[in-house]
């Protein structure tokens, strides 16, 4: 009885060491049964295999004759947390439930009520899955135990992290909507072996993000060298923190600078543009940090603010050159001599000119050609400043940028592959 109970506990600390698997099924995989029924198990002793053609045959995918292996896969999508433009990328958490039928795991339910067991996921074949877009990712549970069922119907659940590239059009920023795919590869396998059938379920709850999702699909890709499922999440920008912290300070720095015109050409004036041309180049510079550039299809909001920046330059040049002019011409009207005595020595029956004409000859006196010169340039640039803003609405509205097309797809022998 000692003997017996020592060798029993030896056997079960080689079977919780070694991994285990099957060969061909549980209804042949060797004499050792469990629990006296059909269901039957092999036990590696160790990781070193008889030959290569052994270890082929123990992960093979299985047979389902000419056609292929049929696998559903159903995505749920739990949450978007992370979209960044500046670096064209998307953050997600997924789950997928795979499942498909393998007959060689099928056993006789006669007799007992063993309906399903689980497995872990190197104990029997799997598809092995990568995300072709992915920067990382990282599994949820690095032993997952898949669900086998007698009729041999397997299912298994992979929860993931994931960071993939994006190809965000931002033309349109901060109205912007988007289109990610992330593709799942089955690279160790052919599309004569394995076939995906691909569905997507939205299970985002949250909805206090900058970019929400607003409709997800997924399919199945043909004229593949390898089985492959894409799924695709459209996004949309809620634009209210970008309008908030970029377009409302460069409408006020614009507004800023048409009413600086009304100030009376002079030291004032100058000193009040040039400040303002200031700091409009601090908020271009931080501008310029908050948004993507691309190789095309720079956002449409970079080309405005640098028009106001090229506008804010104009007005404030025309104000240094005209009050410099309106400086000269006051000194030249203080260097001249006056004629105040040869008035004196006018003829007493002249009286002179009237009142009304000597004040009116004073209010034409007043504007010189330098504040003329501005009047005109400020009725000019405030309807410069309206057209040019009905011109970016225009453009806003009605203007698509087509982007250039994708190295692979315009080299010559770039592209998808086809068979």
């Amino acid at each position: 009885m000692a003997l017996w109970l020592l060798l029993h506990l030896t056997f079960l600390r080689l079977a919780t060491t070694q991994p285990f698997t099957q060969e061909h099924g549980f209804g042949t995989l060797g004499p050792r049964s469990w629990s006296n029924r059909n269901l039957r198990f092999s036990v590696w002793p160790s990781f070193n295999l008889s030959s290569p053609q052994e270890f082929q045959e123990i992960i093979q995918i299985p047979n389902n004759g000419s056609a292929p292996l049929l696998v559903d896969v159903q995505v749920f999508v739990s949450n978007v947390f992370n979209v960044d433009i500046l670096r064209y990328t998307l953050s997600s958490k997924l789950l997928l439930r795979l499942s498909w039928l393998d007959t060689r795991l099928a056993w006789n339910s006669t007799g007992h009520q063993l309906g399903t067991v689980t497995l872990p996921w190197d104990s029997l074949w799997t598809p092995g899955l990568v995300i072709q877009e992915a920067i990382w990712v990282n599994w949820q549970d690095q032993n997952p135990r898949a669900r086998v069922d007698q009729d041999g119907h397997v299912e298994l659940y992979l929860a993931l992290t994931t960071e993939t590239n994006c190809d965000f059009e931002l033309f349109h920023f901060p109205r912007d909507q988007n289109e990610c795919k992330l593709s799942f590869f089955a690279l160790s396998n052919t599309v004569m072996e394995l076939e995906f059938r691909a569905s997507v379920v939205n299970e985002i709850v949250s909805v206090k993000r900058e970019y929400v999702v607003q409709d997800m699909k997924a399919q199945t890709p043909s004229q593949q060298l390898v089985p492959c499922f894409e799924v695709t999440l459209s996004v949309q920008n809620t634009a209210l923190k970008a309008i908030i912290a970029l377009v409302v300070p460069g409408q006020a720095l614009l507004l800023a600078d048409l009413c600086g015109g009304l100030l009376p050409l002079g030291t004032e004036r100058t000193a009040y543009k040039v400040t303002l041309l200031l700091s409009y180049l601090v908020f271009h510079s931080s501008l310029v940090q908050s948004l993507p550039s691309s190789s095309s299809c720079n956002p449409l909001l970079i080309y405005y603010f640098t028009a106001l920046l090229l506008l804010l330059c104009v007005s404030t040049t025309e104000t240094v050159l005209l009050a410099g002019l309106l400086a000269r011409e006051n000194v030249r009207a203080e260097s001249s001599p006056s004629s105040a005595p040869r008035g004196e020595q006018q003829d007493c029956g002249n009286p002179g000119p009237s009142p009304e004409e000597a004040l009116s000859g004073v209010k034409g006196s007043r504007m010189s050609q330098a504040e003329f010169a501005d009047h005109i340039f400020f009725l000019v640039y405030v309807a410069g400043v309206m057209c040019g803003q009905c011109i970016f609405a225009g453009l806003w509205k009605w203007v698509t940028c087509q982007a250039d097309p994708a190295p692979g797809k315009a080299a010559q022998h770039g592209g998808q592959p086809k068979l």
